[in-house]
């Protein structure tokens, strides 16, 4: 397996293990829709929670969160808005980042940004 796939699986498995520790409940992972992919669906106090995880090894471009562009937060717009009418949520919506970058020394820096985002429409 290539590495940069190995290092956002291990970057997911974290923000997992981080969230359902934090009292979220995982509805789905790596649920996909069209070109879209949301890498965690969460659920609290009534709210349906997108989350979108970037893991890096380094951060000379950049911290992972800042890769999530708009065009990403569309696609991610889109497929929530599937899982919304599929789920048939009446409730609200949120779209989090967990930025996971990891050291040399295979620590990590976890960052759980809430509300990170709105997708603005095309």
């Amino acid at each position: 397996m290539p590495a940069h796939i190995e290092l956002g699986k291990r970057g997911e498995q974290l923000a997992r293990t981080h969230l359902e520790a934090t009292g979220y409940e995982i509805l789905d992972q790596n649920w996909t829709h069209a070109k879209a992919e949301i890498d965690i669906i969460a659920y609290k106090n009534g709210v349906i929670i997108f989350i979108e995880v970037k893991s890096r090894s380094y951060n000379y471009f950049g911290e992972p969160e800042d890769f999530v562009d708009r065009r990403k937060q569309r696609l991610l717009a889109r497929a929530a808005d599937e899982y919304i009418y599929l789920m048939n949520h009446q409730g609200e919506v949120r779209f989090d980042i967990v930025s996971v970058l990891f050291a040399s020394d295979d620590s990590h820096k976890l960052k759980h940004i809430e509300d990170a985002f709105w997708p603005q429409p095309e």
